[in-house]
């Protein structure tokens, strides 16, 4: 498992490859991978929790989601997402980080330039992991950043104080590709762009999106798998079988009775 310092040192190495998980048997798969990062986003709230947005994302559930995906990774470095409200003023901040790492994360990432918030966090001894561009947790409207010169600027004048605050790396969500560019050129320490174009240290994806858990995906995704259709004709043919009497519970098909650890595990 990587640590945050040398999550930091991959500047100008290899890429970084980070996914979403929100759920024990996503982490199980997802550890066996090569992932160099795993994250427990808040974005939960809508592809998790059927939510209408981040917003209503509380501190009890990111560590109840937490937790579930700690227990399911064994060799990947696990970030948890800080969500509205927790992070900010700084005493509040580092409350809410102990909770998440005592749930079971490597470090925490909050959005936007919180300096306060990250220096306290980082002097009680958890890494952060910066995020700007786009902001989900406080954006009235879903729209690509870095778009006016001013806007540019300011981009990458937050990044470079996440920088100096001692965050280990930096999120740049649905930004300008060229803005995101000039933020990985400015910044000492990798940047994981999503929805940001190529030029940056690593990419972010949610893992929902990449295997097309939901019907539908957000256009800058194209999905790897179509899990959706899967479960709905495994579901379809379960219930087709059930009601002609094709399917039902018993012993296997060999004959023999389902036998140790986790045979019967899972109930209604």
């Amino acid at each position: 498992m990587l640590s945050a310092d040398e999550i930091r040192a991959r500047k100008g190495g290899d890429r970084l490859a980070m996914l979403t998980a929100y759920d024990y048997p996503t982490a199980v798969a997802l550890d066996r991978c090569g992932l160099d990062l795993v994250l427990v986003g808040d974005s939960l709230g809508e592809v998790e929790l059927g939510l209408a947005s981040t917003k209503e994302v509380t501190l009890e559930m990111m560590a109840h989601h937490i937790g579930a995906v700690r227990r399911g990774l064994a060799d990947t470095h696990l970030v948890g997402d800080m969500p509205l409200g927790s992070d900010d003023p700084a005493e509040t901040a580092v409350a809410s980080a102990r909770a998440l790492a005592a749930a079971g994360a490597d470090s925490v990432k909050l959005e936007g330039p919180k300096i306060d918030s990250v220096r306290a966090i980082i002097g009680d001894g958890i890494p952060v992991m910066g995020h700007v561009g786009l902001l989900p947790q406080t954006a009235v409207d879903y729209r690509r950043q870095g778009t006016t010169p001013e806007d540019a600027d300011r981009i990458v004048r937050e990044a470079e104080q996440l920088e100096a605050a001692g965050c280990y790396s930096i999120v740049i969500e649905a930004v300008v590709p060229e803005v995101a560019e000039r933020v990985s050129a400015a910044c000492r320490v990798p940047t994981i762009g999503i929805a940001a174009g190529m030029a940056t240290d690593g990419q972010v994806l949610v893992s929902t999106d990449l295997i097309g858990q939901l019907p539908e995906q957000p256009p800058f995704v194209t999905p790897q798998a179509d899990v959706h259709g899967v479960v709905v004709t495994a579901a379809k043919a379960y219930v087709a079988a059930v009601r002609g009497a094709g399917l039902g519970e018993g012993p296997d098909p060999d004959g023999a009775e389902p036998s140790g650890p986790g045979a019967y595990s899972s109930s209604a």
